[in-house]
């Protein structure tokens, strides 16, 4: 089997970001897209399944031995490395134009994440890292920049973005995030990737939420710790496969958890 580096795997989600970017932004705002309802009842757009689909072929033309998990098309393959997409995450803003949303591409080995791309064409950013490699974001236009997390290290100095306040009531950690929210700085719910993103270059300390997927969660867990974060779900476990996320500039991760148990 060959070896590859994780700079070769990183040049290659890379390099696929870029076609689905030209896919994506070729469907955003057009006037004949296709919505329809999956069986869970979530929105799919013909933009999801097409970015999908570009990302997979890529894929297996480049690395054929490796497997496959998507949102759109499920589990394709076996073996310990693992390529893991969200072609649109936040596809109910794409639906509705709004610009915040982004493919997301990650490889994990192992069942941990190694290499993790966020491109946000419509945003004209975009965001990556792999194991030892550092965090970097890139503006449309610009040269690449390193990004690195915050120093904050109290919660009153400390700004907050918990998604959705319905996914922590469903959840029934209403009041933990409501006790959170009141002892921090600032508090918004800003979704999708895009808060993640935020936190990784320093603008905000705090992400936290409920109700997600491991498509949802693989490809921001590099990027947040190579740009010197922690990542875990809300009760501290390691890795995309527990349901929620909390993801923190590292010095407040500890102050949040035990917050958030209380």
């Amino acid at each position: 089997m060959t070896t590859y580096t994780p700079s070769d795997d990183l040049n290659l989600a890379l390099a696929l970001a870029g076609e689905a970017d030209l896919v994506s932004l070729d469907r955003f705002r057009a006037l004949d897209l296709v919505v329809t309802t999956k069986p869970d009842r979530t929105p799919v757009t013909d933009a999801d399944q097409a970015v999908e689909r570009v990302i997979r072929n890529g894929i297996l033309a480049a690395r054929p031995d490796d497997s496959i998990l998507g949102e759109e098309f499920g589990t394709e393959g076996s073996g310990s490395r693992q390529w893991i997409i969200d072609p649109i995450d936040g596809t109910t803003n794409f639906m509705r134009g709004v610009p915040i949303w982004g493919t997301l591409i990650a490889l994990a080995i192992d069942g941990v994440p190694v290499v993790g791309v966020v491109s946000s064409p419509a945003l004209g950013k975009r965001w990556w890292a792999a194991t030892g490699h550092g965090a970097w974001a890139q503006a449309h236009g610009e040269d690449a920049a390193q990004i690195r997390v915050s120093g904050i290290d109290t919660l009153d100095h400390a700004a907050l973005s918990y998604n959705s306040i319905t996914g922590w009531d469903d959840a029934g950690r209403l009041d933990s995030v409501l006790a959170l929210s009141r002892s921090v700085w600032r508090a918004r719910a800003i979704g999708d990737m895009w808060p993640y993103m935020l936190l990784a270059e320093g603008a905000i300390d705090i992400v936290g939420e409920f109700d997600l997927k491991p498509y949802d969660m693989a490809a921001l867990i590099p990027i947040v710790q190579e740009a010197g974060g922690v990542f875990t779900s809300v009760d501290g476990e390691p890795g995309p496969w527990h349901g929620s996320a909390l993801a923190t500039n590292g010095v407040l991760h500890d102050t949040v958890l035990a917050k958030l148990r209380q």
